[in-house]
């Protein structure tokens, strides 16, 4: 007798239990949350502490008690046991994550840890990290450690556009960079019939998700940014908000993981690319990528788009201005680490392929 589970190719998609997205939506905080929870844990993104601290307080209203704790900076293994430790000394039954996507990571592996609800509360939209079910773990050194891929989505993610439309458009910017690979890294796990995160392969609906989220950023992108700038939370920046958060995060995280963030991973071996974001890093990755699959035209036409949103097109952009031979080996031997994302790719990839790919970026 066969074994199905073996046999059976299980299709399917995953999102947040909820998203909602509007400006003053924080005000609206307490009324939101009160259904999952009442006396809510927070971590605050360590540079914006004390705004989230007065809006959150006031959006909270009567319906949910709050205790604030400020984020280290980091998503490691020291900082979620400290908070962790933290939240066991206080009765709270909802743990809310307000800041960037490294305050966010470490609120949902806290709340995993206490088993209770987790909010989500973005206040840039410089990556898809606010809706997914993935923790990406750090060293203190900056480097990665390692993904942790967690047994549910956020069960509320709450976007107040008018926040992120007054953060710097720098992270709008990279948001649409760590958007623009969901389409690639979902199309080469749909050629390459890989296994998406959860194990299961992606849904037609996966790849529409993916293909759409494509579509808004390269008609909206130039268009939000330029809005960003103005503090202007604009119909094009609700879009890109929700392309870069919504789409590119259940379209990575239902389509699959490929080679752009597998070469991220192998950059941030780099001292010299700390200083950048992970969508910065990631529009590498994806244009290296469409070097290696030879599709040149393609790769022209993302690098003018990559261009027209301040994205960087060269290696110097994420900071790498003296290319080494061993910081070649260093990026490409950890892009292709046996048994990661690198092997969702249609082709074998290998260091070598990568480091030469780079090397034209340089």
């Amino acid at each position: 007798m066969h074994d199905t589970a073996q046999t059976m190719k299980i299709t399917g998609a995953r999102f947040p239990g909820r998203y909602i997205q509007a400006t003053g939506l924080i005000a609206r905080l307490g009324v939101e949350t009160k259904s999952l929870g009442t006396k809510g844990f927070a971590i605050l993104d360590c540079a914006l502490a004390e705004m989230l601290e007065i809006e959150m307080t006031a959006g909270a209203g009567d319906d949910i008690a709050l205790s604030f704790h400020t984020h280290g900076g980091e998503c490691s293994e020291e900082e979620v046991e400290k908070l962790t430790a933290l939240a066991k000394d206080g009765e709270i039954d909802v743990v809310i994550g307000a800041g960037g996507g490294k305050a966010l990571d470490t609120a949902k592996v806290v709340a995993h840890n206490m088993g209770v609800p987790i909010v989500i509360i973005p206040t840039i939209a410089a990556s898809d990290a606010p809706c997914s079910a993935l923790a990406v773990v750090y060293r203190t050194d900056g480097t990665v450690a390692y993904d942790l891929f967690l047994p549910r989505n956020p069960d509320l993610v709450l976007v107040d556009t008018a926040i992120v439309a007054k953060a710097p458009a720098r992270y709008l910017a990279a948001g649409i960079g760590d958007a623009l690979a969901t389409f690639y890294e979902a199309e080469s796990s749909r050629i390459a019939e890989a296994p998406n995160c959860w194990g299961t392969y992606g849904s037609p609906l996966a790849f529409e998700i993916a293909r759409y989220c494509r579509d808004v950023i390269f008609a909206d992108g130039a268009q939000a940014l330029a809005d960003c700038d103005n503090d202007n939370a604009s119909p094009a920046l609700e879009r890109v908000v929700e392309a870069n958060i919504l789409l590119s995060g259940a379209g990575f995280e239902s389509g699959g993981v490929a080679g752009a963030h597998a070469i991220h991973h192998g950059l941030c071996e780099l001292d010299d690319v700390h200083h950048h974001l992970h969508g910065e890093k990631v529009a590498i990755g994806v244009l290296a990528m469409l070097l290696i699959h030879g599709q040149q035209e393609e790769y022209e036409r993302v690098r003018d788009f990559c261009t027209s949103v301040r994205l960087p097109t060269d290696l110097s952009g994420v900071g790498i201005t003296d290319l080494t031979e061993d910081k070649l080996a260093r990026v490409a031997e950890r892009a292709c680490k046996p048994g990661d994302i690198m092997h969702n790719e249609p082709v074998k990839v290998t260091p070598d392929m990568v480091a030469e790919a780079l090397r034209k970026l340089a």
